[in-house]
């Protein structure tokens, strides 16, 4: 579990080809303390399970299913990722619940100064946008990011200044794919509703 507040950035040092997987190996902007091998890592919003470690750098793997999902098939070696360890008990929760499985995929086509900060429109498929709220919380490549507006096809959100300094939001560009986790309350509540319903209807 996350709290979708990247930790800091880190930068691709290796990607090896494995059997239909990926492993990439990254170097944390600063030295990750207390790691072990096992520990979940949010990498662009993706949760990864680390398989080596070293002082300076980190191994994961993303599997098939992850590749076709998210937006870490188009990594290239130097490229920076958001990162953000996993939460322990007792940690504040300043953005909200992240669970680190990504929804699917949007793409940036709209990118606007709106004195400094940031209004980005991005485009996503219906059956992503139907979970997407006014005003409630989504993840946008492991950030937790507040929503402005909502479309059948598109939303909006602002970064604020602190967002584009720490995160990879200075390296999006118009028509780049963004790791898209809506908030997980809104499915449960559509498959409670639908249970509901099929009682009902039998």
């Amino acid at each position: 579990m996350f709290s979708g507040l990247v930790e800091m950035l880190g930068y691709i040092l290796q990607i090896k080809q494995g059997n239909q997987c990926l492993d990439f190996t990254i170097k944390p902007e600063n030295k990750f303390t207390q790691m072990v091998l096992g520990e979940s890592i949010s990498v662009n919003g993706v949760c990864l399970t680390v398989t080596h470690y070293d002082e300076e750098t980190f191994t994961v793997t993303a599997v098939p299913e992850t590749l076709n999902v998210t937006n870490l098939s188009q990594l290239n070696i130097g490229d920076m990722v958001n990162l953000e360890r996993a939460l322990k008990l007792g940690d504040r929760i300043g953005g909200h619940c992240v669970q680190g499985h990504v929804d699917g995929l949007g793409k940036l086509i709209s990118l606007e100064q709106v004195g400094d900060a940031l209004l980005a429109k991005i485009a996503v498929s219906p059956d992503i946008a139907k979970y997407i709220v006014n005003k409630a919380f989504i993840t946008l490549d492991g950030m937790s990011i507040t929503v402005i507006e909502v479309a059948y096809d598109w939303f909006s959100v602002t970064f604020i200044p602190h967002t584009q300094a720490v995160t990879i939001i200075k390296q999006y560009q118009i028509g780049c794919l963004i790791n898209i986790e809506v908030d997980i309350t809104s499915k449960y509540i559509e498959k409670l509703m639908g249970v509901y319903k099929n009682a009902v209807n039998h």
